[in-house]
């Protein structure tokens, strides 16, 4: 429909038109949800050039599509980009619109999440309990607005080892995102995995597989089974899987995983996309401990063993070999 809208604004008001440039940017919104940010990337950068343009560099439109492009590049790993943007956005908010605007709450706690990616978490955690005291005023406890900020404040204790303030973060965000969104939305979706997250610190394994199941299921079926989100807790369950000595189990989510990062994202971006490089460190600890296991076998054995490996090793060290070029 996106494609159709925006044929037709092209044809009947040109390309530079506030309408046309309005679908650029929901077309962008929509392939950064489908998990195809290099052409999200390309409709931001061309409705961001139109806005300014058209309205100027400080028109609420144009800073919508800044803090959007600010999502794509932290999403992408560009974080220093994306504080480029976010601090822009933020700081065209407040003059607009007010500090305690919805936009500009939006735009502090994105703030918030690009600081705690940076493991800037003093940083972060001012700017989630900004957002969130004025969401909570503005908006009320129950908005989903709210509850992102309670979800990235349980990210953040976690992050410090906060575990029992993170847990109630999770199960409030949880219960209010159920209550106001339903099981099966996205937002949902995340604190699950979060709470997945949570229970596997706490060595609560059994819970932590149900949630990441959970979540899973949840994100197959709402984004795809390729979605970078997707993958993300295909990451985690393969985590758990390690954790709990399952190695073919871990080593088959982590090769989807990985795969699907690359298949998503490219070959070159995928080398500085946080989320594959800590799924590429995860694999190399299971090759560890798959080699100390089949070498212990052979010891007591004195016969060959088998495994899944070699076909994945190879592929592995193609990636490394990437990497370092």
């Amino acid at each position: 429909m996106y494609i159709r809208a925006l044929q037709g604004c092209e044809e009947a008001l040109g390309p530079d038109h506030t309408s046309t440039l309005d679908t650029v940017n929901n077309l962008g919104l929509l392939y950064a949800d489908q998990g195809k940010l290099a052409e999200a990337e390309k409709m931001y950068i061309r409705a961001l050039q139109g806005y300014e343009e058209a309205l100027g560099p400080d028109h609420t439109s144009t800073l919508d599509t800044v803090n959007n492009l600010g999502l794509l590049y932290a999403d992408q790993g560009k974080l220093a980009e994306a504080e480029k943007m976010y601090i822009r956005a933020l700081q065209g908010c407040e003059e607009a619109l007010g500090p305690d605007h919805t936009s500009t709450l939006d735009t502090v706690n994105n703030l918030g999440n690009l600081y705690a990616d940076q493991g800037k978490l003093a940083e972060a955690e001012k700017m989630y309990i900004r957002a969130l005291q004025d969401c909570e005023e503005a908006l009320g406890p129950d908005h989903t607005s709210t509850l992102d900020t309670v979800n990235n404040l349980g990210n953040l204790y976690a992050n410090q080892g906060k575990l029992a303030e993170a847990e109630k973060m999770y199960i409030r965000a949880l219960q209010g995102c159920e209550e106001a969104l339903g099981p099966d939305h996205t937002s949902t979706l995340s604190t699950v995995n979060n709470l997945g997250n949570l229970y596997a610190d706490q060595g609560k394994l059994a819970e932590a597989e149900k949630m990441y199941i959970q979540a899973l299921q949840g994100k197959e079926e709402a984004l795809g089974p390729d979605h970078t989100s997707t993958l993300d807790t295909v990451n985690n369950l393969g985590n758990l899987y390690a954790d709990q000595g399952k190695l073919a189990e871990a080593e088959a989510m982590y090769s989807r995983a990985l795969q699907g990062y690359e298949a998503a994202l490219g070959p070159e971006l995928v080398l500085s996309y946080i989320p594959a490089l800590n799924t590429m460190f995860n694999f190399g600890d299971l090759f560890s401990q798959i080699d100390r296991k089949d070498k212990a076998k052979t010891e007591t054995q004195h016969t060959p063993t088998e495994t899944g490996m070699p076909r994945t090793k190879s592929w592995l060290r193609r990636f490394l070999r990437n990497l370092r070029t």
